[in-house]
């Protein structure tokens, strides 16, 4: 139970650390959380910092989910790595959310998902963050290629069978709900979604 405990923690904290709030006020000099759409992600760094920023805080936010998981999978000793290792996904995915170092406001947890997909299971990873881009690409709005993605991800844990880290029912349990958890983080996008009032981005800018 200890490990467990310690999995999360370092999990949590790991994930508190919210690279685009750092970077936009190193780079633009102001808190991207009070420019755009508020939020401490990926998105709203391309809108108010730019690309440069962006393509940092993406690299470094996936990098955070690679990490809290590679060190679940060194100190989980002798209890369930695969456990282990799902706690600590959803622990820097929840501390990239509400990081206890940002007074509990931070971004939407896709790009950290990324990389906690990517260490469980490549393949399952993989295929997520093609189709992910692939919807993004296509509707040009990076809320939908999320969304679909985060649902897309359970499916999969029931399909693929082969493995790096993590596999079985425990897996299937744990894709509900991170996927849950990202839709969850999405409440608002799905409402503009319904009502056809989503941002879309432009690869022209």
């Amino acid at each position: 139970m200890g490990i467990y405990i310690a999995v999360f923690a370092i999990g949590y904290l790991i994930g508190s650390i919210n690279f685009s709030v750092i970077l936009s006020r190193k780079l633009a000099g102001f808190d991207l959380r009070e420019k755009g759409s508020k939020n401490a992600g990926t998105t709203n760094m391309l809108r108010t910092v730019g690309k440069k920023g962006a393509a940092m805080v993406l690299i470094l936010d996936i990098l955070k989910g690679v990490i809290a998981v590679l060190i679940a999978r060194l100190i989980s000793g002798d209890v369930n790595q695969a456990i282990a290792c799902q706690i600590a996904a959803f622990a820097v995915v929840l501390g990239h959310t509400f990081p206890i170092f940002f007074e509990f406001r931070g971004g939407k947890g896709v790009a950290t998902s990324i990389g906690v997909l990517l260490m469980l299971n490549w393949q399952i990873g993989l295929i997520c963050l093609v189709y992910g881009i692939l919807m993004i690409v296509l509707t040009r709005m990076v809320s939908l290629g999320s969304i679909t993605a985060a649902v897309l991800f359970p499916v999969l844990t029931i399909f693929i069978r082969g493995h790096y880290i993590a596999t079985g029912f425990n897996y299937i349990i744990f894709g509900v709900v991170m996927a849950c958890f990202v839709l969850f983080n999405h409440r608002t996008n799905i409402k503009r979604l319904n009502e056809g009032t989503e941002n879309r981005i432009s690869f022209k800018k």
